[in-house]
């Protein structure tokens, strides 16, 4: 509908300009928005006060200069009125409104989806943990983000790949095995000093456990740093797969699971450090291998390989995000937590080194979950091992309530999650409130068909009788999904779906609380279901998108 105003608008302009009423035909970008006073119509714009330094003309001059040429064959507008200084307000036949209806019915599964990204392939990258503990809330959170992030560039046109990278080399792998072989040790009564810097958390101890099913006291007379190896990979591989668990039971796959080991096995790593110090990018200094990241923006230049010899993580970056060029994505999106800020301008420095425009690179910051639980803060240290895991929350609130909780807030704002809230089954609990909106008109679907009403189809004489507001406002609302959709994905801001769906589920409670829709009156009740299986249709294509189900019962 908005489309169709537009086109109106600047037909009805050039008409004005074309019979001498407008001086110019410059005319700006048009805008409209919806007002939020029901009796400033259905559309505004504010388009004479934009062309009045063009036009030399007072913008209620302009104003009614459009008005009096409206091109409106269709007679889509039933009432204009020019506002305050020059404000243009649209009426819209309320007929008008019900080809969404047909539209959204053709549709279907489809609705709201477009060809906007024309194939373009893009990689989303996400969670990414590394295989040295299960995953927390902060990762779902990421999760979430990303997962949906995907989804919607999908439903938008684009070619997307979802991949997770392994962490699993380095430093804190060393760590882990450490920290595994340390907690074996103590299961013979030896004398064990924990290291502070090893990983503290009950999991560790259970991994020795099993190590020590597996191999008795093997370990406790091998080399060193054989038995550390051994732990290491033995706990890596076991983490990883209870990760790939959580993030199945959470509704996320991935396309790719990328290793960061096969970086070094391939040798590169050290081709990118090789490529960039051919070119100058990389120095010695004090025994270390720095890259000039500062000559491409980075506030400082950063180590690529210690004095000792020992890449960094930033030189493994390098590669894998080379990796990544080299296989032909359009656009990289990484979906780090906000504790990976600073990170970005060398990571971006590294890419524009390799001749890449950064704009092809994006990262998306999820900020910190503040865990509640009826209000009181659930106390967290990832350091001593004491936080509330992915697997704990899905199993105590379930995936969708967690997933569409994640979503409810801009991923750069921190999100406070009130664990008995998303266990309601009361309208405090979002999810809840959306989905029962699917599961009732489910149920109003079957008893419809108890009463032998098949047959819910597009006719004019039954849509005839959608005349009540809140019928009108449902449409209106449901028109607006597509927009929501290309918004939600041109600025990969998955929360602005969760938002439009609560908003529509709070219309559907007004509008059936006030209104039956199963009622003697047939061609009513035939235009009442034709509406709200469009409601359900939109709710569900929305979950969708989030990874929440939709279900017919509740």
């Amino acid at each position: 509908m908005k489309k169709k105003i537009l086109e109106i608008l600047y037909k009805s302009a050039l008409c004005a300009y074309e019979k001498k009423a407008l001086p110019s035909k410059n005319f700006p970008d048009i805008e409209i928005e919806e007002p939020k006073l029901k009796q400033h119509g259905d559309y505004s714009t504010n388009i004479a006060m934009v062309m009045a330094s063009l036009q030399k003309m007072a913008p209620r001059k302009i104003a009614q200069a459009i008005i009096k040429h409206i091109d409106d064959p269709e007679k889509i507008i039933v009432d204009i009125q020019i506002e305050g200084p020059g404000f243009i307000n649209f009426f819209i036949n309320k007929s008008s409104w019900y080809p969404v209806l047909q539209k959204i019915h053709k549709e279907d599964t489809k609705y709201g989806a477009s060809k906007e990204g024309n194939n373009k392939k893009f990689q989303v990258e996400f969670v990414s943990a590394n295989p040295t503990g299960p995953l927390h809330v902060g990762h779902g959170r990421c999760a979430a983000v990303g997962d949906s992030v995907a989804n919607i560039l999908l439903f938008c046109g684009y070619n997307v790949e979802k991949e997770y990278y392994t962490n699993d080399s380095g430093r804190q792998i060393n760590t882990l095995g450490r920290s595994v072989l340390m907690r074996y040790k103590e299961l013979f009564k030896s004398d064990v000093i924990f290291p502070d810097d090893c990983y503290q958390g009950s999991y560790i101890r259970d991994l020795a456990i099993k190590i020590k099913k597996i191999n008795e006291k093997d370990l406790l007379t091998s080399d060193e740093d054989k038995a550390v190896s051994y732990c290491a990979h033995f706990a890596a591989d076991n983490i990883l797969a209870d990760i790939k668990n959580d993030l199945n039971s959470f509704g996320v796959d991935f396309d790719n699971w990328f290793s960061e080991q096969s970086l070094f096995d391939l040798g590169k790593v050290d081709s990118a450090i090789a490529n960039f110090y051919d070119k100058n990018f990389i120095y010695l200094k004090d025994g270390a291998k720095w890259f000039k990241t500062k000559d491409f923006g980075d506030e400082k230049d950063r180590v690529v390989v210690r004095k000792n010899g020992q890449t960094t993580y930033f030189a493994s970056d390098i590669a894998y995000h080379m990796n990544k060029f080299e296989r032909k994505f359009e656009k990289i999106i990484n979906v780090w937590g906000a504790d990976h800020h600073g990170y970005i301008p060398r990571v971006s420095a590294s890419i524009k080194a390799q001749g890449i425009e950064t704009n092809r690179f994006n990262v998306i910051l999820v900020q910190l979950v503040n865990l509640l639980r009826d209000g009181k803060q659930v106390a967290m240290s990832t350091r001593a091992g004491e936080f509330v895991t992915l697997k704990d929350l899905i199993k105590e609130v379930g995936s969708d309530a967690a997933r569409f909780i994640f979503l409810t807030h801009h991923h750069e704002s921190p999100l406070d999650f009130d664990i008995e809230i998303a266990k309601r089954k009361t309208n405090d609990n979002p999810v809840y409130y959306v989905q029962y909106v699917h599961a009732r008109i489910s149920s109003i679907i079957r008893k419809s068909r108890e009463k032998n009403i098949d047959n819910i189809i597009f006719e004019n004489e039954t849509l005839e009788k959608l005349v009540e507001p809140e019928e009108i406002d449902l449409i209106k609302n449901m028109a607006r999904f597509p927009e929501v959709i290309k918004a939600s994905a041109k600025l990969m801001e998955p929360h602005r779906i969760p938002y439009y769906l609560i908003d529509l589920a709070s219309l559907f409670h007004s509008y059936y609380n006030k209104h039956k829709v199963l009622s003697d009156d047939f061609a009513l009740t035939k235009g009442r279901l034709y509406l709200i299986l469009a409601v359900k249709k939109v709710i569900r294509n929305g979950l969708n998108l989030l990874g929440v189900s939709a279900p017919e019962k509740m």
